[in-house]
């Protein structure tokens, strides 16, 4: 960009109104577009709840159903922590040059289509073609623990792309400076790196609960008899796909449900930033014995192992277990009839097409709306006000899937009859996967040192100025694993497509080969398409990683 120009654009960035202008546009984008559909779309058919509550079983039975969905995602989201901070620190500080490879691979389970990878779970899980087949029996059968297996699975990547992005952005030079001062690693890690990016870890851990608390088509692959809230409102839309009359019962479900868990998810939150606040890293007690023992040589080599183990057993290959089919159709004349369109494969290839646009669209809104949304909840720019947007960012990734794709065509259909179903498609892949970007990125800028910020001012530095030479480079790695989150998360999402509109991306055609929907449709033609799918958002993200390494020592 010509530099007159920059320097233009720096000069409008110090007028009042323009600053202020921005921020407020992406307040006014975010109530309208992310926020209030799903609220309103509730609200719309709040009438409905009647119908639950004068029934005390099904009252009974949400309620249980939703003390499922917080027991399973408590426990989820701490284990993925827990595991996940080993992964991250290995791809980010790690020295193999495959760490490239591995760094995309973390994001796989999150291409693939959440219902695709219930059955693929279920298959190596409980089929008789995976792990079971050792075992001459289901070797965990469907229920709380393979519910619990499979949001492990997809919420894992969350928390490595979070703190990965956190520990690539901030200066590796702090930790140098305390290993010479005699610091083992583990050590340098809990009294230095630990502390700098709390506000990711606790991101982290936000996002891999909602993620949890939202999940439905996979999660109604593996339940069973199991119940959470998304499960629960999906078996009362399957009574009334089976019954019409019940129409009431299942927008009163709905909204209950749906109510119960967002209340619930934000006073949750909440507690979870107070306490973040206020819970001081590094933690004082320490055991220097024992810590250096776990620094070094075969300790961090077992460390290292561990995690690798984690990742590849529980979460890479039962997510890949569905496409190994794909290896065998490449022999057969599967694989010619997909490449020249044959048949139902004209319709897969135009549903990949939509779903990579989707995703290309939704990636590009929320870094423009997105952006400048982090920087109000980071800096606190609006006092109380921020601090509310903070909770409330969260909220569209707290609705189930299913329910939000319902709330939002409750609105938009209601209020703009006219719109068309590809823009239905664009805001509600916006609004699931809004949160992910912002919450990324404004944990990344609250790590930013505000000394820095007001040294470039006090030199004569405008706000659009600070911005390009102190906080994007101090962030990019973290803008760069929000969008990774926001595109991974829009190719592979089926629960609100199905709900909001008739047009088909590829998880939704996939989910239809897989139910038996499609006639002629075989195992090796559901493997391929897997295939298909996962190959290509690997080859996009992985020239995508590499082009930002390219432009800075990670």
């Amino acid at each position: 960009m010509p530099r007159k120009l920059v320097e233009k654009f720096d000069a409008l960035s110090a007028k009042l109104f323009i600053k202020n202008g921005v921020y407020l546009t992406a307040v006014v984008l975010f109530f309208a577009l992310i926020l209030l559909p799903p609220i309103l779309g509730i609200i719309i058919k709040w009438s409905a709840m009647q119908e639950i509550l004068g029934n005390g079983e099904l009252v009974a039975r949400a309620l249980n159903a939703v003390k499922n969905s917080f027991t399973i995602a408590i426990l989820v989201s701490v284990f993925d922590v827990v595991a996940g901070i080993p992964m991250a620190w290995l791809i980010a500080r790690g020295k193999s040059k495959w760490l490239n490879v591995l760094d995309t691979l973390a994001d796989v389970p999150f291409i693939v289509p959440t219902a695709v990878l219930g059955y693929s779970l279920l298959l190596f899980w409980s089929g008789n073609e995976g792990l079971s087949a050792f075992f001459g029996g289901s070797l965990v059968s469907q229920g709380w623990l393979l519910v619990a297996l499979l949001h492990f699975t997809f919420s894992y990547p969350v928390v490595v792309r979070v703190i990965v992005g956190a520990l690539l952005d901030y200066k590796i030079e702090y930790e140098q400076a305390s290993r010479t001062l005699g610091a083992p690693p583990l050590i340098t890690a809990r009294t230095v790196t630990f502390g700098i990016i709390k506000p990711s870890l606790i991101a982290a851990f936000v996002l891999a609960f909602a993620r949890s608390i939202s999940e439905t088509g996979a999660t109604m692959m593996v339940a069973g008899t199991f119940e959470n809230g998304p499960v629960f409102i999906q078996n009362m839309k399957n009574a009334f796909s089976a019954d019409p009359s019940l129409v009431r019962v299942y927008e009163g479900s709905t909204i209950f449900a749906s109510l119960i868990l967002i209340v619930v998810s934000c006073l949750i939150f909440a507690f979870v930033r107070i306490l973040g606040t206020r819970f001081k890293l590094p933690i004082r007690r320490a055991w220097p014995t024992f810590e250096k023992k776990l620094s070094y040589s075969s300790a961090a080599g077992a460390r290292n192992g561990i995690a690798l183990l984690v990742f590849f057993v529980i979460v890479l290959i039962p997510s890949l277990f569905v496409a190994l089919p794909a290896f065998e159709a490449l022999f057969t004349d599967v694989l010619p009839k997909a490449l020249s369109g044959a048949a139902m494969w004209s319709e897969y290839w135009q549903s990949l097409s939509l779903s990579y646009l989707l995703g290309a669209a939704a990636t590009f809104l929320n870094i423009l709306i997105g952006l400048p949304m982090a920087i109000i909840v980071a800096r606190r720019k609006f006092g109380t006000l921020s601090s509310m947007l903070n909770v409330l960012v969260d909220i569209p990734i707290i609705v189930p899937s299913v329910a939000l794709g319902a709330s939002l065509k409750f609105f938009w259909k209601e209020t703009l009859t006219f719109i068309p179903d590809i823009w239905l498609l664009v805001f509600a892949h916006l609004a699931i996967t809004y949160p992910y970007f912002v919450r990324a990125m404004s944990a990344a800028i609250e790590r930013i040192s505000l000394e820095l910020e007001e040294a470039s001012r006090t030199l004569g530095a405008k706000p659009l100025c600070v911005f390009r030479t102190i906080v994007f480079p101090l962030t990019k790695y973290s803008l760069f694993s929000g969008a990774i989150m926001v595109f991974t998360r829009s190719v592979s999402e089926t629960g609100a497509t199905l709900a909001v509109t008739s047009l088909k991306t590829a998880p939704v055609v996939l989910v239809d080969w897989v139910k038996g929907n499609v006639a002629g449709v075989t195992g090796l033609d559901i493997g391929l398409g897997c295939g298909f799918l996962i190959l290509i958002s690997f080859i996009i993200l992985l020239a995508l990683r590499l082009i930002v390494k390219g432009k800075g020592k990670y």
